[in-house]
């Protein structure tokens, strides 16, 4: 299913509440967008439904989902599946993302060791992005195209240091250059994309991930965890 097509569906279509995501402390439902005689499935996630936090704005966590699309294809890894900020969805304004069919038992704690080798652009999206949350089960590949897709970006972008991940298989190698190479852009992003991403970031947020693009860039290698707090997401899966 082509992008345009999905633009077109995702803003213009009506959305139908099917069943909610228990796990997880943010309200998550699947939901069936309809348009043009063609039903997709996609993940709805409203403002209304997050769990406040110390350390993340209130009513950002949507936000920050359609930020990670906006950034994965900017890079150009198409990590992410399509997400856009809906205002009118069941239950007010949230992010909607186009729902991915795979495999829930087949994830990063048991994944073959070359799928695993895939897994590079997924570590360095998430030193990027500073993600405070990537679990095992957020990482996975599309039943039929084989296609790798990370999911779950809500928090991401923070200013202080919050990476907590599972993926630390790369740390203290070097950085391939062609992804070396897809980082360059988030050092000055383009004008259209700056724009994107202040529709759901503060400039702090903003200047940040510039800082951090041009950090992995310079140390030309994965980092290692930090030995001063907590580098793994709880749980881990």
């Amino acid at each position: 299913m082509n992008e345009d097509f999905l633009h077109k569906a995702f803003f213009e279509g009506s959305i139908e509440l099917k069943g909610q995501f228990t796990l997880g402390s943010n309200y998550t439902f699947l939901v069936t967008v309809s348009h043009e005689e063609k039903e997709i499935q996609a993940v709805y996630k409203p403002q209304k439904g997050e769990q406040p936090l110390w350390d993340f704005p209130e009513n950002t966590l949507s936000g920050r989902e359609v930020a990670a699309y906006h950034i994965s294809q900017a890079l150009g890894w198409g990590l992410v599946p399509y997400t856009i900020f809906r205002e009118d969805g069941p239950y007010g304004p949230g992010s909607l993302q186009q729902f991915i069919e795979y495999n829930p038992n087949y994830h990063y704690f048991n994944l073959k060791p070359a799928d695993k080798e895939k897994l590079r652009p997924v570590s360095l999206f998430d030193h990027l992005t500073n993600n405070a949350d990537r679990k095992g089960s957020h990482v996975f590949f599309e039943k039929t195209t084989r296609h790798l897709y990370a999911i779950d970006h809500g928090l991401c972008f923070n200013v202080a240091e919050k990476l907590r991940t599972v993926i630390w298989d790369f740390a203290g190698e070097p950085i391939a250059p062609e992804l070396s190479s897809a980082l360059q852009i988030m050092v000055a992003p383009p004008d259209s994309l700056v724009k994107d991403l202040l529709c759901y970031l503060n400039q702090d947020e903003l200047t940040m991930l510039t800082i951090r693009a041009q950090a992995l860039i310079t140390a030309a290698a994965f980092p290692l965890p930090p030995l001063d707090r907590r580098a793994f997401p709880y749980p881990p899966l």
